[in-house]
């Protein structure tokens, strides 16, 4: 029994290290923010590719929602160029990635920024609601914006990978950054989001890795909040920088989405679980 675990674990750090190395090589791609597509006449974004297709006739609030994904700490927006990429194969005709500066010293600020692009995607695409999928420290910021800033009526579901929803003991290891400080167990911005949420119309769906060294412990990533709809997905064998990438976590993305608060798949008030490996 101990054979497999170390099995499992020298396997995980071993894709741990295969993705970072292949994620320092895209990184430069992902300095630049990322160009918005025209505008189409009916208000909705021009896809491109096998999304176009199926976009192209539809008028605004038609089809699959828009979906904005978010880095984690000292990171940028090429994280999400395979899980964006899956994203449109299946459908959702307009995926967005965006960053903020590796200079933001408050949560606070971000969540204030993400708010302005998610209204800026809405005007493009036509659509009332969007979905965020948020990577780590991403994830809290979407969370912070969603609820503390009046997100909820615009975010239809909100997914979150590896994120210290309770926060990280990691994080005291490298706390001279402000942000990271952020993501220390206790930290203002984590009282905030510990505190009443009532009438938040959002479904959150968090995925969390039993083999996540990054967040301590790993069920830190878990969302346990009384007034919200939570769904937490567990991951095996799988590690911090591969939730983003890893194909079965983009399928349990997927179906989180599609699942549309659906009873069984969406989560109820208090919180539901799942697992995949």
């Amino acid at each position: 029994m101990e054979f497999a675990k170390v099995t499992v674990l020298m396997r995980a750090t071993a894709l741990e290290i295969a993705i970072l190395t292949g994620h320092l090589l895209l990184y430069p791609s992902g300095i630049a923010a990322e160009r918005s597509a025209p505008a189409r006449p009916d208000g909705s974004d021009a896809p491109s590719g096998a999304a176009a297709g199926a976009a192209r006739a539809l008028p605004p609030d038609r089809g699959p929602r828009p979906v904005v994904l978010l880095h984690g700490f000292a990171d940028n927006r090429s994280v999400f160029v395979l899980l964006r990429r899956v994203l449109l194969r299946h459908g959702r005709a307009h995926v967005v990635s965006l960053n903020y500066s590796p200079l933001t010293c408050d949560l606070r600020t971000a969540a204030e920024l993400l708010g302005r692009q998610v209204e800026a995607v809405r005007a493009r695409t036509g659509h009332r609601e969007v979905d965020l999928v948020g990577h780590s420290l991403g994830g809290l910021i979407a969370r912070y914006y969603v609820q503390r800033l009046g997100g909820d009526v615009r975010v239809r579901t909100l997914v979150t990978l590896g994120t210290p929803h309770a926060g990280t003991s990691v994080a005291r290891l490298a706390d001279a950054h402000p942000l990271v400080r952020q993501m220390r167990p206790g930290s203002e911005v984590l009282r905030e989001l510990a505190g009443p949420a009532p009438g938040c119309r959002t479904r959150f769906v968090s995925f969390w890795s039993d083999l996540d060294r990054i967040m301590v412990p790993v069920e830190t990533a878990r969302l346990d909040h009384p007034d919200l709809r939570t769904y937490d997905v567990r991951v095996s064998g799988v590690g911090h920088l591969a939730l983003p990438v890893h194909p079965t976590v983009a399928a349990g993305i997927l179906a989180a989405l599609d699942a549309d608060g659906a009873e069984g798949t969406g989560g109820t008030r208090g919180g539901g679980t799942a697992s995949v490996a």
